[in-house]
């Protein structure tokens, strides 16, 4: 494994970030560490959490949202919590994102971002975001974008594992088609021995947000008691 500290291999994996080939011209590709000013809050954010060679329990979404990580760069981190809850300065507008929201509710309730950062990385199945007419698009939700990730999901997963990534276990945001697709490309190429399933951030909020201090407690739960094992 690298020498380096995770922050900087880290940084490398998302300046590598690419679909290479032709999409549908319909598609839209959320690229923000092309930008400066996302370039600029990742690696303040990444040294601010990450600045060591520790492994780390990853969790996988589906794809940046083009509110959240697909602006700032950061995963399930909207401009709002970039700077309320991590103390990082950004020129982003400051519109929350709704999954952001769900996971900074986890984040503190598990001890604030210093805490959880310290045992999880979070990533995503597809690390490039999309959009079709505007809105968000999910990568299965496209069948082109599908064989992309197909190709290019070892590559991601195999330059996660230089950052330093625990084996025995991962999370997986979707019960449904991400962790679908996600457990059937595992089993092929068996990258870890356990993939546990939770119910994505978006859908609480949107479909069960009456239920939101269930959700938490049961990802709670869940992210406690894998800490306790490494």
């Amino acid at each position: 494994m690298s020498q380096n500290c995770s922050a900087d291999l880290i940084l490398e994996f998302i300046n590598s970030f690419g679909i290479p080939g032709r999409i549908p011209r319909e598609i839209s590709v959320l690229e923000p560490w092309k930008s400066e000013e996302a370039l600029k809050v990742c690696t303040l954010f990444y040294r601010k959490y990450y600045n060591d060679s520790i492994k780390r329990i990853a969790i996988f979404g589906i794809n940046p949202g083009r509110f959240g990580g697909g602006q700032t760069g950061i995963p399930f981190t909207d401009p709002v919590r970039l700077f309320k809850a991590c103390g990082i300065e950004n020129p982003f507008s400051p519109k929350p994102e709704l999954s952001s929201d769900f996971v900074y509710r986890v984040i503190y309730d598990f001890g604030g971002p210093e805490r959880f950062y310290s045992k999880f990385f979070i990533t995503s199945v597809c690390p490039v975001g999309f959009t079709k007419n505007g809105i968000n698009l999910n990568y299965y939700d496209a069948p082109a974008l599908i064989k992309k990730v197909q190709q290019l999901l070892p590559l991601w997963i195999e330059q996660q594992f230089e950052i330093g990534l625990h084996e025995d276990l991962c999370f997986c945001l979707g019960e449904g088609k991400n962790f679908d697709f996600f457990k059937m490309m595992n089993e092929k190429h068996k990258w870890f021995k356990t993939i546990v399933p939770l119910p994505h951030p978006r859908f609480i909020m949107q479909y069960r947000r009456k239920r939101i201090e269930e959700f938490t407690e049961m990802y709670l739960s869940h992210f406690e008691t894998a800490a306790g094992k490494i």
